[in-house]
């Protein structure tokens, strides 16, 4: 019998589709992801099915979509009879470890011990750190440091309200994920067991603070980095909740109000940004070199995505909220097993990320739980016959999932095909309607538009359709009658 494969399953937060060599990015560094997509697949349409970090990482967790988990709010936890696809693998005989944030339940700082807590999540080796802030007493992040006689420090650089200075490489938080996902990697060489170990870095999540080394070489060029893809008065026409952010991201964030911010100030933040993608994939690269040195590699799945993206400037927002731009919800995908995927697959099909957990269990030649939603993608990748066919259409929720909206807070959703995109704002009787084709920075609103009222009736009978068909399949039916 072949050997179940191990699982490394690196999980950055709020990464944009478009940050990596391999997806067209001339300026970001990232040869060892690069070189990943080249050994396996990539999906150039992976989306969340949440631009926010709780509803997204319960749905990929479990198969499932927000609304049916429950999970749909920041601050909100993840019902206790939810099952994680690492449970399931645990269950079967998986070792599974994690390092870094999980962010599945209400976290409190006022509550002792200042801590997430924990469900069945099948973890039996869990260095949790949310992210790398001091502020919780069990941010095991900060004990590394104070190990190293060092302290979490992000003072301001050169006056910029933007962006910080990070801790240098060597303390990183992100490199401490790594170490961790190095150690577990040596301690099960040669393991009878398989194993699936979450590396759950918090960047490039803002602040926008790389290591100064890394953010460097972009300061030489910073005139040329591009400015946000953003028209001037594009907004108007938009739902209220993006003029909102325009003015004040993320709750009325004073350090990202667009129209206060200078050309200098743009370009210095997608050079951080950059900078802690950059971070990320040397640190891919010791992972994965670690995987070669073990003699694992070729028999340990490697998926690397996110858990949504960032606006980062693009359509007049920074950072994350009640929109749905390709900016917010397309995601990076690889997956990689030189032994098991098929090398070089570049498919351009949509995806979603509730399909990530039907396709591990898949890979691990487990049944897709009762409940689950996604579809495997593991006969896709593995070149086995009859594959099911990829989804014609992706799907994605905000149901009030942030904390400082004003009533009514926004209940939203959206659907996106291979052409158009529509997001309906539910009972304000407003939304968002784009040619993907003709605008693909979705920048003309095309809702109340009479040209394309067939096509948004269509799309919006092809919305209801999808969210009926988010309606929890548990429990089964037992019984005729």
């Amino acid at each position: 019998m072949t050997r179940r494969p191990n699982i490394l399953w690196i999980c950055t937060d709020q990464q944009r589709w478009d940050t990596l060599g391999s997806a067209g990015n001339s300026w970001t560094r990232t040869p060892h992801l690069d070189a990943l997509a080249e050994s396996g697949a990539v999906f150039d349409a992976a989306y969340a099915q949440s631009p926010v970090c709780t509803p997204s990482r319960a749905s990929f967790l479990t198969g499932r979509y927000p609304r049916t988990t429950g999970a749909r709010q920041n601050g909100q936890s993840l019902p206790e009879d939810e099952v994680l696809v690492t449970r399931t693998l645990a269950d079967s005989g998986y070792v599974c470890g994690l390092a870094g944030k999980l962010h599945l339940s209400a976290a409190h700082w006022s509550v002792s011990p200042g801590t997430e807590p924990r469900g069945r999540d099948g973890y039996s080796e869990f260095h949790w750190s949310h992210h790398p802030d001091p502020d919780w007493p069990t941010n095991e992040y900060v004990h590394w440091l104070r190990e190293r006689g060092a302290v979490y420090d992000t003072p301001f650089l050169d006056g910029s309200r933007h962006v910080m200075r990070g801790m240098p490489e060597s303390q990183h938080q992100t490199t401490w994920c790594a170490e961790k996902a190095v150690d577990f990697i040596d301690a099960h060489q040669g393991f009878e067991n398989p194993w699936l170990f979450s590396v759950n870095v918090f960047d490039p999540h803002h602040p926008f603070d790389p290591p100064e080394e890394y953010l460097r070489r972009y300061l030489d060029r910073l005139d040329e980095i591009p400015l946000p893809d953003y028209r001037p008065g594009e907004l108007d026409d938009k739902p209220v909740f993006q003029r909102t952010d325009h003015a004040g991201a993320y709750g009325g964030n004073e350090d990202f109000r667009y129209p206060e911010m200078t050309d200098h100030d743009h370009r210095l933040i997608r050079a951080a940004y950059w900078a802690m993608c950059d971070l990320i994939d040397v640190q891919v690269g010791r992972m994965l070199d670690a995987l070669d040195r073990t003699g694992q590699r070729d028999d340990t799945i490697v998926v690397f995505s996110t858990d949504h993206g960032e606006m980062l400037g693009d359509n007049g927002i920074y950072l994350k909220g009640p929109y749905f731009y390709d900016a917010a919800v397309r995601v990076p995908l690889i997956v990689s097993c030189p032994d098991r995927v098929r090398p070089g697959l570049r498919e351009g099909g949509l995806v979603e990320l509730v399909d990530l957990a039907p396709t591990l269990l898949d890979a691990a030649g487990l049944p897709k739980g009762p409940g689950m939603q996604g579809r495997s993608l593991w006969p896709l990748l593995t070149g086995a016959a009859d594959p099911e066919p990829l989804r014609e259409d992706v799907y994605c929720e905000y149901y009030n999932a942030m904390p400082w909206h004003p009533d009514p807070a926004p209940q939203a959703t959206m659907i996106r095909t291979a052409d158009h995109k529509l997001v309906a704002f539910h009972g304000l009787d407003t939304g968002e309607l784009y040619d993907l084709r003709a605008d693909p920075g979705e920048h003309v609103n095309l809702w109340n538009s009479a040209e394309h009222t067939a096509v948004k009736a269509g799309l919006l009978v092809r919305l209801a359709d999808r969210m009926a068909w988010t309606v929890d399949p548990l429990p089964g039916r037992t019984a005729k009658f």
